[in-house]
């Protein structure tokens, strides 16, 4: 357990930041498999779901919650799937 100060206010801070990179983690992957839900039951929709999932990864990526270039092959990868179809 922290003793100054301002370890009991990092322990704080971190714990604020690991909730909040959870929720943005969580949101991320679930519009990346709505798309790939849709892909797969050939849905009409899915260059919407697209959108979607690239705003959520390109919102990780510029918070650092994944890597940018993490963030670009998953996009890459997605695209792929939607232009192969």
């Amino acid at each position: 357990m922290p003793s100054t100060r301002s370890a009991k206010k990092r322990v704080r801070v971190n714990e604020r930041k690991r909730i909040r990179n959870m929720a943005e983690r969580s949101a991320l992957k679930t519009a990346v498999k709505r798309y790939r839900i849709a892909i797969d039951a050939n849905d009409s929709n899915s260059e919407v779901y697209l959108k979607n999932a690239i705003k959520a990864l390109d919102k990780a990526a510029s918070k650092g919650i994944i890597h940018k270039n993490t963030a670009a092959r998953t996009k890459s990868r997605l695209t792929k799937k939607l232009a192969s179809q």
